[in-house]
């Protein structure tokens, strides 16, 4: 007779009433700050750990993984095209947008993981 449930198994956690740990989606998120400061390289880590991870916890948190594995590559390309921009000196411009979208995207990311809800907007492009 054994009640204890696997450790792994967030989804049946969930069943039972405690929340799922919701420490590595607070990583990827702070990861991806970081990735400003370390010119991606934490954010490359994050979404690493966010393409292995989506899929074993509930539907809400999985969302939080999509979110963050779409906000790495939106970023990539939005950083991407202001490196090139800077050619012409609008590219300053278009990297400081860039970082405000990624900072305000995290931040409602975080704030919806510590709620216990899916992000809003997961497939937009904007914050």
């Amino acid at each position: 007779m054994n009640d204890q449930l696997p450790q792994d198994d967030d989804r049946a956690i969930a069943e039972r009433g405690t929340a799922p740990d919701t420490t590595l989606p607070i990583v990827v998120y702070v990861l991806h700050l970081a990735g400003m400061v370390t010119g991606g390289l934490t954010s490359l880590v994050g979404v690493v750990i966010a393409y292995v991870y989506r899929g074993n916890g509930p539907a809400w948190l999985d969302e939080h993984y999509r979110y963050q594995i779409r906000t790495f590559w939106i970023a990539l390309l939005y950083f991407g095209i202001s490196g090139l921009l800077t050619l012409v000196l609008i590219g300053f411009l278009t990297w400081l947008a860039a970082v405000v979208w990624l900072v305000i995207r995290c931040v409602k990311g975080l704030k919806a993981l510590n709620e216990h809800r899916a992000p809003d907007n997961v497939d937009t492009w904007w914050v």
